[in-house]
């Protein structure tokens, strides 16, 4: 689990099959390095990948074929571009972003980029499997990045997000060009929900004693949905 909290920058070079290495290029690099162990789990672009070998400045991990598929990870240009990357959240740590699990959604595509006087607001456009998640004033992971949606349209599925200075000068955003890929992640809160209301159609062992009237704000906040 994560919090959408980038650390610092890397380059995705590919070792052949489907292990990967991962190299830090910032100084902020210890953040992630000083504690790396073998299996650890680290966010690259928003990917949940397990430490098999640390090395002085980064690591390897592998990449199966479907993450490649699902993920910009797989992508041609993939080694010639900065990835974000983030440490797994520890037990008793602030939780400054979101929960991110690092399992990806989808991709969508930036669409427009714009500085104003106090951010930048940065258009992207989801798929139909992401896009029923997204809510306005909900959380988002962008390329592993916590933002919060300020606008929503959903007829064309396309999302807004400020985004502050610091955050575009230290994560791969300031990167992006017109129609560049990103992954994104719906909060898993979401998903939970929806899972509630609409599982009791489709499977017989849910909580078929629950009617979709009964899941009320209340309701979410005494199971621990507040």
């Amino acid at each position: 689990m994560f919090t959408g909290l980038i650390q610092t920058l890397g380059n995705l070079r590919p070792l052949g099959g489907d292990y990967w290495q991962v190299t830090c290029v910032t100084e902020s690099s210890n953040i992630i390095m000083r504690d790396l162990t073998l299996g650890d789990s680290v966010a690259v672009d928003g990917v949940c990948l397990t430490v098999e070998e640390v090395l002085k400045d980064g690591f390897i991990a592998t990449a199966s074929p479907e993450t490649l598929r699902r993920t910009t990870l797989g992508q041609a240009q993939v080694g010639q571009r900065y990835v974000n990357l983030e440490a797994s959240l520890r037990v008793g740590s602030k939780v400054g972003g979101h929960f991110v699990m690092g399992h990806v959604d989808g991709i969508g595509q930036l669409r427009s980029a714009e500085q104003t006087a106090t951010s930048w607001e940065m258009t992207f456009t989801a798929t139909k499997a992401i896009a029923r998640y997204i809510v306005p004033k909900g959380s988002i992971a962008v390329n592993g990045i916590s933002l919060t949606v300020a606008e929503y349209q959903p007829e064309t599925m396309q999302f807004k997000v400020a985004v502050i200075p610091l955050t575009y000068a230290e994560t791969n955003l300031r990167y992006l060009n017109s129609d560049s890929w990103v992954n994104l992640e719906g909060d898993i809160l979401g998903k939970y929900v929806e899972k509630f209301l609409y599982s009791e159609k489709t499977d017989p062992t849910a909580l078929t004693d629950l009617s979709s009237d009964e899941i009320t704000p209340t309701f979410l906040s005494e199971h621990g949905y507040s």
